[in-house]
């Protein structure tokens, strides 16, 4: 057998008979076609065990950088991490018009999983690709565009690695661009009485919330024609390594060792947010260093349904017999016309729930499972959930469609393993 795998939060792991790392599109078409059953994998920051490769694994870390400009057109070879793709394309004066705050996923497994940020104007990060290639299960390299074998490439953009190995991506870019970042303290009902307003003003929204109180901390992030005024290098280093990685990181562990502390550090943590504010280029605002490692459920859920959803959310976590330490994010994205990207057809909001690695979640995600089913929500294809190809296919209008292509391209299943099998059926 081969070496073991396991993804960042060690939810997932796998053992393939053999890993290959090849170094250009004809390599990974070798690979594939002499597979009998062969899984992409990236960075491993998915929740789920969608990354796990039964048979052989493809690990694309060899394959890396940009390929072509043309314009804000941008093709990048798919083991680009989005960490290093920010630092080109800023050589390039160039950016993505939106990313969300982790920065470690490779460019096609964070579109592939339906990958996203915040902006009510704007969509996931599949949203922003206008054209890719791939190597298909008997070894054949394509490509798809709108104008060029187009239900495959409505498909593949968000494909689940279902579909083949994607080898390039093609972006469409925008002027590199300097966003003004306000991090704030608040309260939760305000926000969310005025949380239409603040979506439609202001370009990038979130808000991460307490749930054991009513505190907030407002992230509003505005592109603006000044000049970057970062934090300084020390202010930085205290906000994001000591407070936000270091101490909460301590603050996780107490809760884990004495839980019955949970509550009272939650709530402690959310009335000793302060306020930043602070100018930079864009991607360095979007990201967020993410050191301390949790599991996550995250469900799609219509736009108009986030303050029903967030009401149930509050009573149901007054109700746990345990604590939550780890705030709830909200944010929110445009709807889209891919096959099955989350905000497929609707505006949509996102919320999102943590815990601590190794403290005790399921029956809190279960329960929130409860609530976003109950108003159509989709599960985060990357993120831990419940729901099988049954459950899912009619909340996608085009879940039957994604099944016939994906039958079509792989007839065997070459692509396949446990949790394909699980949420889209097998072939």
């Amino acid at each position: 057998m081969g070496t073991p795998w396991t993804n960042w939060a060690r939810t997932a792991s796998a053992r393939p008979h053999r890993v290959e790392h090849p170094a250009s599109a004809d390599e990974i078409a070798e690979v594939v076609a002499g597979a009998r059953a062969v899984r992409p994998r990236g960075s491993g920051h998915s929740f789920t065990d969608i990354a796990a490769a039964p048979a052989v694994a493809v690990d694309l870390d060899a394959w890396t950088g940009v390929t072509d400009v043309s314009g804000t057109l941008v093709t990048v070879r798919a083991g680009t991490t989005l960490r290093a793709l920010n630092v080109l394309l800023d050589a390039l004066g160039l950016a993505l018009a939106n990313l969300g705050d982790i920065d470690a996923q490779t460019i096609a497994g964070a579109i592939s999983t339906g990958t996203h940020g915040t902006g009510a104007r704007l969509g996931g990060l599949a949203t922003q690709v206008v054209a890719l290639e791939l190597v298909l299960a008997d070894g054949r390299q394509v490509r798809c565009s709108a104008e060029e074998r187009p239900e495959l490439f409505a498909a593949a953009r968000v494909g689940l690695g279902a579909l083949g190995v994607i080898t390039t991506v093609t972006l469409r870019c925008v002027p590199a661009f300097v966003l003004h970042a306000r991090e704030s303290p608040d309260r939760l009902d305000r926000v969310l009485a005025e949380f239409d307003h603040l979506t439609a003003v202001e370009d990038h929204v979130e808000f991460h919330w307490f749930p054991h109180g009513d505190r907030v901390i407002l992230k509003r992030n505005n592109r603006v024609e000044d000049a970057p005024a970062p934090l300084s290098a020390a202010r930085r280093f205290y906000e994001y390594e000591l407070l936000e990685n270091g101490a909460f990181g301590l603050v996780c562990r107490l809760a884990r060792a004495v839980p019955r502390t949970t509550r009272a550090l939650n709530r402690i943590c959310g009335g000793l947010v302060s306020e930043r504010v602070y100018r930079d280029v864009s991607h360095r605002v979007f990201v967020t260093p993410r050191r301390v490692r949790f599991v996550e459920c995250e469900y799609a859920v219509p736009r108009e349904a986030l303050h029903d959803v967030l009401r149930e959310l509050r009573a149901t976590v007054a109700r746990l017999d345990h604590g939550v330490i780890v705030p709830v994010e909200v944010r929110v994205a445009r709807g889209d016309d891919i096959w099955l990207s989350t905000a497929h057809g609707r505006d949509t909001a996102y919320v999102a729930v943590h815990q601590y690695l190794g403290m005790p979640y399921r029956r809190y995600f279960a329960a929130f499972e409860r609530i976003a089913d109950a108003v159509g929500g989709r599960p985060h294809w990357g993120k831990l959930h419940d729901h099988t190809a049954a459950t899912l296919a009619p909340r996608y209008p085009h879940f039957e469609d994604f099944r016939r292509l994906r039958a079509e391209l792989d007839p065997t299943g070459k692509f396949g393993n446990g949790y394909l099998d699980r949420v889209v059926g097998s072939v």
